[in-house]
């Protein structure tokens, strides 16, 4: 669901990454610099071949997309040792007279494939390719960018069945017994990896490629997760932030128990205006009940009967209680997705759920083959490498009212991923990321006030911390996560003409589907904290 369960799903189908350096800044500290880290190859371009299963598998892109391959550090303490590869692809401007450079794409995760990713999402992007490369990559740790390699298909079909939110002594050592297994076979199979794919080695990568890819600025669209890596980018190289927007923010003030929490309010927001659209259509609508309350209600009845009695899901597999909360937050992602949520909730009262298995199996990066890509261990392997905290057993409990008290249907699953990371073999980096970033250029800022996996009120906070004349933001009221790829024209319009133009929209503007049809932005108030 977000940054930890998870930070930020890849558009709407998934939920849950070094050549020579100048000078000793770049050395790993931390500390932001005005120069980039220099010594990128030049990139060989030439034809991509279909994704990899840890990329999520399908066709190959189009024939004008090209990929490269692009080596950089695996520790930038080491600069001249051993080196890792990260996969690029692109699709070129359109307009070559007036190409303005590279628009690097990060979708989110974190663990999300971009060369899986673009290709299926550019037609949402067209605009922005008449003058711009259209370009992303699979982070370090990701797809094919060295992918971090836990458990195998038959043993997270296992892991994704477990009780994910236990209630007896026996049920609370089998969770904790198959988080240690998991993260037991994450260090067999990748530990040499583990201490190096934070977001802070992946924003070194971006200016990496910056360079390869010829641009003097970072042209950047971040999306849910990618937001928070573009922040930490705009911290570490200011002077080399082109023009950049963050879509679907990531409050960089929350740590991880903060941010869980934050999330458990989102999905149950976003729940809450699923339910009451349901009820807007009458009888028209599939699900019981005549109030939002009321569905919601049969939903939490639903997942005691799953919790007592799975049915039948997808082959041998059953739909659980974890598996149905799943598929339901997958398909909170989006408004578009709100007829599957329906038809799922009311074939699943009726014995049957295919359907939100098929939402589960989505969030999880499990293909109709039953492969798994590798989203679920790189989000773990990142996130446990950013964040210090560690839960054990008792804290864990301990924090489970808040998150029941903020979300009756995901707080506990919620409250419970606080242990993905106890007992992880590599210790996180930071409380929370720092994204100040005095001196560098305007970057749009787009919060969602319906966004369920990163709440509107990051988006403010994500200014806040940029700094004084960096953050500008803009706030969409609209459903799902992010805003741009909504279709709304006014947030489109906004972006384009900063992208393309340059031109930085007002301050506090606000979109406004129902009430702003022609498109065009609106500088206001912008609506309460928490709206």
């Amino acid at each position: 669901m977000g940054r930890n369960v998870v930070r930020g799903a890849v558009a709407v189908v998934a939920a849950l990454g070094l050549a020579g350096v100048s000078g000793c800044s770049d050395s790993g500290g931390g500390k932001p610099e005005a120069g980039g880290t220099k010594g990128a190859a030049p990139l060989k371009w030439g034809e991509c071949e279909a994704p990899t299963v840890a990329e999520g598998g399908g066709q190959a892109p189009p024939k004008d997309w090209e990929c490269a391959t692009l080596h950089v550090p695996l520790d930038y303490a080491k600069p001249e040792g051993e080196t890792i590869p990260l996969a690029l692809i692109r699709a070129k401007a359109r307009d070559k007279d007036k190409r303005l450079g590279s628009l690097v794409f990060n979708f989110g995760g974190p663990g999300g494939s971009g060369i899986s990713t673009l290709p299926g999402a550019a037609k949402e992007y067209e605009a922005l390719r008449s003058r711009y490369d259209l370009v992303s990559f699979d982070p370090r740790g990701v797809g094919r960018s060295a992918p971090v390699r836990c458990e195998d298909d038959k043993q997270l079909d296992a892991y994704y069945a477990q009780d994910s939110s236990p209630e007896t002594p026996a049920e609370e050592k089998a969770f904790v017994g198959n988080i240690d297994k998991y993260q037991q076979a994450c260090k067999d199979n990748s530990g040499r990896l583990l201490p190096y794919v934070g977001t802070e080695n992946a924003a070194r990568d971006l200016d990496r490629i910056r360079q390869a890819l010829g641009d003097e600025k970072l042209n950047y669209f971040g999306i849910s997760y990618g937001t928070e890596l573009g922040g930490v980018y705009a911290h570490l190289f200011p002077k080399n932030v082109g023009r950049a927007v963050f879509d679907a923010v990531v409050d960089p003030t929350n740590t991880s128990e903060e941010g869980a929490l934050g999330q458990a309010k989102g999905f149950q927001l976003a729940l809450g205006n699923f339910a009451q659209d349901c009820v807007n259509r009458g009888d028209e609508c599939r699900l019981q009940g005549s109030t939002a309350k009321e569905i919601e209600d049969n939903i939490i009845k639903l997942q005691k009967s799953l919790a007592d009695k799975p049915i039948p899901g997808i082959g041998g597999r059953m739909l659980t209680d974890s598996a149905a909360t799943n598929g339901i937050a997958q398909a909170l992602y989006s408004k578009e997705l709100w007829p599957l949520l329906e038809q799922g909730l009311d074939e699943a009262d009726g014995g049957q759920g295919q359907l939100l298995m098929t939402l589960s199996d989505a969030l999880n990066g499990r293909d109709q083959q039953g492969h798994y890509s590798n989203i679920g261990a790189a989000n773990t392997a990142i996130n446990c490498a950013d964040f210090k905290d560690r839960f054990t057993l008792e804290q864990t409990k301990a924090k489970l009212p808040a998150f029941r008290a903020a979300s009756p249907v995901f707080g506990d699953f919620l409250g419970w991923a606080l242990m993905s990371c106890t007992d992880w073999p590599v210790p996180g980096a930071w409380e929370t990321p720092d994204v100040s970033a005095p001196g560098s250029a305007p970057i749009l800022v787009i919060g969602n006030t319906g966004d369920p996996a990163t709440p509107y009120e990051g988006a403010r906070k994500m200014v806040e911390r940029l700094g004084p004349g960096v953050g500008v933001e803009l706030t969409y009221k609209g459903e799902g996560h992010g805003a741009y790829n909504s279709g709304d024209k006014c947030v489109q319009q906004a972006v384009n003409s900063y992208l393309l133009d340059g031109k930085v929209p007002a301050a506090d503007t606000v979109c406004t589907p129902s009430q702003n049809p022609s498109g065009t932005p609106v500088a206001t108030e912008p609506p309460p904290q928490g709206a």
